[in-house]
């Protein structure tokens, strides 16, 4: 086979021991991960002559279910022979053939995460108050083109902090408060900000005025991240002209991991609601 480029949808859970999604010198991150495995399959011989590439970086504690990278092979892809070598924590679940001019990163089209609050919506209500009208009004506010630079980490390289926002949902479900973002590109950091100045918003700390101010970059106001652990990479989009091909045993593998979790911490949630108990005679 000659050499052709791929792009691969993957999905990985942000556990301590990863740094990140990003290569970085002496420290373990998904796309080293990544990169081990296609070495040892013999996908790959060295990561710069594979043009290997993330379409878009996360943090620490960081997860995802849609993320993407494209890398040119040695062979054609047989993604389970991959998924065998990694942890269960990560998994490639499907993939396309793409030009090898393609990029990942660049071409991408849309990018769609979403922000679970760590705590129930009915221990926000009966502890804060948390006014649910008042932040559903800041995320319309969010959407369409504005200035993030309030709103996202600084960079030394990037220069234009301006951004389009397609859109910014915010639900309950599961009395769990949902936030969704979908916006061809995000600044460093833009969503975990976002959501604990809307959080802030709706608990009182600030006022609808302050979280205003934040649109006007003549003032820089720097502001604190939530919690990494809620937010994943939901999906990547691009235009219709790539197809991806599922393979059903690769998703099988990705969803019983899911499952398995959600059964083994779902045991403890309950355990500790039930030690709360005064009285378990019911």
């Amino acid at each position: 086979m000659t050499k052709s480029k791929f792009l691969f949808k993957i999905y990985y859970i942000g556990k301590k021991i990863y740094y990140g999604s990003q290569r970085q010198l002496n420290f373990l991150t998904i796309e080293q991960s990544l990169l081990n495995v296609l070495k040892i399959r013999g996908y790959i011989h060295k990561a710069k002559n594979s043009e290997f590439e993330f379409a878009s970086r996360t943090d620490r504690f960081v997860s995802a279910r849609g993320a993407c990278f494209t890398c040119i092979v040695e062979k054609e892809p047989i993604l389970m022979e991959i998924n065998s070598v990694l942890p269960n924590e990560i998994g490639i679940w499907a993939y396309a053939k793409v030009p090898l001019e393609f990029s990942s990163r660049y071409d991408a089209i849309l990018r769609h995460y979403i922000y679970i609050v760590p705590l129930p919506f009915s221990f926000l209500q009966k502890n804060s108050g948390i006014n649910i009208n008042i932040m559903e009004k800041a995320c319309k506010q969010l959407e369409g083109r504005h200035d993030f630079l309030n709103f996202s980490k600084s960079e030394r390289d990037v220069i234009n902090t301006e951004r389009e926002m397609d859109s910014v949902i915010l639900s309950i479900q599961d009395d769990y408060l949902i936030f969704q973002f979908k916006s061809k590109s995000f600044l460093r950091q833009q969503i975990r900000r976002i959501i604990k100045i809307v959080l802030d918003l709706g608990n009182g700390k600030i006022l609808y005025g302050d979280f205003m101010k934040l649109f006007d970059t003549s003032k820089v106001i720097s502001y604190q991240p939530a919690d990494p652990k809620g937010l994943i990479l939901w999906d990547i989009n691009y235009n219709h002209n790539i197809k991806f091909i599922e393979d059903l045993k690769s998703k099988a593998r990705m969803n019983n991991f899911f499952l398995k979790n959600e059964m083994k911490f779902g045991l403890r949630r309950y355990l500790f609601r039930a030690l709360q108990q005064n009285d378990f005679s019911q």
